[in-house]
């Protein structure tokens, strides 16, 4: 007689929700600020360096911890470490939208960029170890609408808190409001959370310091030049990646002595002897290095090239994150059933799609009337959006699927930090490649003032388009000789 599977937690979409709804305002903060720093300059006096750094600092900060934060869900308790994320990154926003100055407003966003960053892989850990395997599709697919939703919010709830507040309270209202979203998520949390005993084994209960240590210095040296060099460093910046090369491996070596003493390391490599998990981390950064670098040059096609204000930018990309919200929870209950072959399909759609969206930008690249352009690109961009958020749902739940649950944590942000270097590439690649091709090309003089010539400006989002289309097609042939991989055995 075989023992049936423990039932699951009836509390568990409860759960759930009251963690996505941390993960909503982390995610919130990555898309606003771009909208909310022109305010911040005007009422804090900060040169051009330092909004860099307003964006730049939150950015590196939110993909250095997810590993670390993984690791410490997975020993000490997500709901734990869950609850301590939202404390630290509530106070951290109350902290951005105190600030007197540049300087102190960039150290609260380093901050509340780390503790954005450690939530996420407690949720990704909670929905590996909660939800039965024939429901993580549909759990993952509200993980990517979350993810979809806040893109498409962020920079329309910042346009309308600034225009509610004016330039010196505005900006400040679109940190407050994660205060209390935080506080309400405490709250549940503590309520609808299960407070789950630390899952890891009780070797794990240590903290690996050094690995911490190397794996942070290295995400950061791999993660500052490109950066770096995508918003206009020097080509000396690249000389950080040697440093970056030398603490990698010098992780490695550690985690595999850890590994092999079963000693507790951060990052346990036993994870990489699972082909999925390899195949859906290498997936990740290929596919990011393609779709998160489309925004941006559309914003500076949009912004530089046709004169749109900040909230007609933002206005012109939501039909991308709508299609995201549209596609990822769809997708997420197909998954299971269809598996790695909904991925071929969906990159398919969105590099055909990608294509579609350049030979319609081409063939009216003299038109600068917002309420055109913006009609004009919606319906591919909804497609391509619904396509993304069936490529990046699916490829998470497929990754994690033959993962232990007890080292869902650290997988999780495994998975988090492939995205994010990806997304690093792929913004920086393409964001220079626009920059390159427009040239000496004149921008536009403000806010509804279109360049005087919009030409140059399209053929730039066009060049940038065909960047990402190289990438998703390669994201396409690794997926594609996975499926082949799966059908042979």
């Amino acid at each position: 007689m075989t023992a049936s599977a423990p039932a699951p937690d009836p509390r568990r979409w409860r759960a759930l929700s009251v963690m996505l709804m941390g993960q909503f305002a982390a995610l919130l903060d990555v898309s606003v600020t771009n909208v909310a720093l022109p305010s911040i300059g005007r009422s804090t006096g900060a040169d051009a360096s330092e909004l860099q750094w307003i964006v730049t600092g939150y950015v590196l900060a939110f993909a250095l911890v997810p590993v670390i934060g993984g690791r410490l869900g997975d020993g000490w308790g997500r709901r734990r470490i869950f609850t301590i994320a939202v404390l630290g990154f509530v106070i951290a926003s109350a902290a951005v939208g105190l600030a007197p100055n540049a300087g102190l407003l960039i150290a609260a966003r380093v901050v509340q960029g780390l503790f954005g960053g450690m939530m996420g892989p407690q949720v990704s850990g909670f929905i590996q170890n909660a939800f039965p395997a024939w429901e993580r599709g549909r759990a993952f697919g509200r993980l990517g609408l979350t993810v979809g939703a806040g893109t498409a919010l962020g920079p329309v709830i910042a346009g309308l808190l600034i225009s509610a507040g004016g330039t010196e309270i505005g900006w400040r209202l679109v940190f407050f409001i994660n205060v209390p979203v935080g506080v309400a998520a405490v709250l549940l949390a503590r309520r609808w959370v299960p407070a789950d005993e630390p899952v890891a084994a009780a070797s794990g209960q240590r903290v690996d310091v050094l690995g911490a240590v190397l794996l942070g210095a290295g995400v950061l040296c791999l993660l500052f030049p490109i950066v770096e060099t995508g918003q206009g460093g020097g080509p000396l910046m690249l000389l950080l990646l040697i440093p970056a090369a030398v603490f990698l491996f010098g992780l490695v070596r550690h985690e595999a002595r850890l590994t092999r003493a079963d000693a507790g390391p951060l990052l346990d490599l036993r994870l990489f002897r699972v082909r999925s998990f390899v195949t859906g981390v290498v997936f990740a950064i290929v596919f990011f290095c393609s779709n998160t670098g489309i925004p941006l040059v559309l914003a500076l096609y949009y912004q530089d090239g046709l004169g749109f204000t900040a909230l007609q930018s933002g206005l012109g990309v939501t039909a991308y994150a709508i299609g995201s919200v549209v596609g990822a929870p769809v997708a997420g209950r197909f998954v299971s059933r269809v598996g790695r072959p909904l991925l071929v399909g969906a990159v398919a759609v969105f590099t055909t799609v990608t294509v579609i969206l350049g030979v319609l930008v081409q063939t009216a690249a003299d038109a600068t009337d917002p309420v055109t352009v913006i009609l004009r690109l919606c319906v591919p961009l909804f497609v391509l959006g619904v396509a993304g958020g069936a490529i990046v749902t699916p490829n998470q739940t497929l990754t994690l699927a033959d993962v232990d649950p007890r080292r869902g944590g650290v997988a999780g942000g495994v998975v988090q930090t492939a995205q994010r270097v990806g997304s690093s590439i792929g913004q920086t690649v393409l964001g220079t490649s626009f920059v390159l091709a427009v040239g000496a090309a004149a921008r536009a003089g403000g806010p509804g003032d279109p360049a005087p010539d919009a030409v140059p400006f399209a053929d730039a989002l066009t060049l940038a388009l065909a960047v990402s289309v190289v990438f998703s097609g390669a994201a396409m042939l690794l997926s594609a000789i996975e499926v082949r991989r799966h059908r042979e055995r």
